[in-house]
């Protein structure tokens, strides 16, 4: 099975492990703040907050920013669940805003009349989170200025991000949010096997998220409610959690970000070649905006479902009977059972729904070889012969 992702652990990576488990700290110790500046260093951010899960940093951003019961928090509906299940994991009601058909991100305009129905209505979003799919970065200038406007903060959940640029600066840097976000999961772009990550410019919401990542606790005098009792004195200031990064993981993040830069562009190669090789087919391949250059995290296709004399299932089904392990990306959040209790249905969001219906995610991971390809290739030829 040719998987549609796969992490590349290699000598540098075990050693610089083996390194942190031969030495005092396994965890709190000055691997984590290597990792956070490093990162923060190649991304042109001030502040780098690494925790356990990009969940955990996406849960923390929203606390940083205030969100709470009563305000709202938008995202697009074609995403993991994280993206919303942080909003109500802070208490807040979510919606989702649907997607533009070329990009299958977020769509701007779609978010611009939805907004001046929300402040009719008296409900603007506290928290909008740009999901930036596949990749490929989200039209963040646009969205800025839509949230100078009216008023809302602005997170960037670059998870299937790190290593791409929007208009020649790297995903994460800030320019256009308050917060941004990177996974470490294996199948993204760097692993730390489990792990996220937080940046901002913002040195306050850096300091509430450094708290809330670690049980509101504090050793900072600053931050006290009187003067340390001695050397061994801290306090509980909020109500935090455990969402700290191991050394280990952190260790290998640092080993991890030395090939980003190699990973994103041999990531890019393969979909160049994927663009050139399935060219003739029934399907599109994706889109991309030239104020960006993508992680290209996932190579997602849309079936030409007119051409092909057969359902979007069952050319899934025979691809991963071919060995090629295929995957969709994503069902759509409000179309999920806990979503639709909520008061979502179908039709919400129609071009969310219309790609659902199409997309299929093809294999693509930096150390997949030529050959590997060909083999997507030809069982994708094979998978829609029956077109017209």
């Amino acid at each position: 099975m040719i998987p549609y992702g796969r992490q590349d652990i290699r000598q540098e990576d075990v050693e610089a492990v083996l390194e942190v488990l031969q030495s005092d700290f396994l965890t709190q110790g000055p691997q984590v703040p290597r990792f956070e500046q490093a990162v923060a260093e190649k991304v042109g951010a001030r502040h780098a907050l690494a925790v356990n899960s990009a969940t955990s940093a996406l849960h923390i951003a929203c606390l940083a920013l205030g969100l709470s019961e009563g305000d709202w928090l938008w995202t697009s509906p074609i995403t993991f669940v994280a993206s919303a299940n942080c909003g109500l994991y802070c208490g807040a009601k979510v919606d989702f805003v649907d997607i533009d058909p070329r990009t299958y991100n977020l769509c701007p305009q779609a978010l611009a009349a939805k907004l001046e129905q929300a402040e009719r209505d008296g409900r603007l979003p506290k928290v909008l989170v740009a999901v930036h799919l596949c990749g490929q970065p989200c039209d963040m200038q646009a969205i800025h200025q839509l949230a100078q406007r009216y008023g809302f903060k602005v997170i960037e959940d670059a998870s299937h991000a790190i290593g791409g640029q929007y208009q020649g600066e790297y995903i994460g840097n800030g320019r256009y949010s308050d917060i941004s976000v990177f996974s470490f999961h294996p199948v993204k772009i760097i692993t730390t096997a489990e792990g996220g990550m937080a940046l901002t410019h913002d040195a306050a919401l850096a300091e509430r998220m450094t708290l809330l990542r670690s049980h509101g606790i504090t050793r900072e005098p600053h931050l006290m409610t009187h003067a340390p009792d001695g050397p061994w004195y801290y306090q509980q200031v909020d109500l935090g959690f455990n969402y700290r990064m191991t050394e280990l993981q952190a260790s290998l993040g640092v080993s991890q970000l030395a090939r980003l830069d190699d990973y994103v562009a041999r990531r890019n190669a393969l979909a160049d070649r994927y663009d050139t090789l399935l060219a003739e087919l029934p399907l599109t391949t994706p889109w991309q905006h030239p104020d960006s250059y993508s992680g290209r995290h996932l190579y997602v296709i849309r079936l030409d479902l007119e051409r092909i004399h057969k359902t979007h299932r069952d050319v899934f089904e025979f691809l991963r009977e071919q060995g090629i392990g295929v995957n969709l990306h994503y069902i759509p959040v409000h179309m999920q059972p806990y979503y639709r209790q909520l008061g979502f249905r179908q039709g919400d969001f129609p071009q969310a729904e219309a790609y659902y219906e199409e997309a299929i995610s093809l294999p693509l991971f930096p150390t997949m070889s030529d050959a590997q390809q060909d083999e997507v290739i030809a069982a994708m030829r094979q998978a829609v012969q029956a077109s017209t």
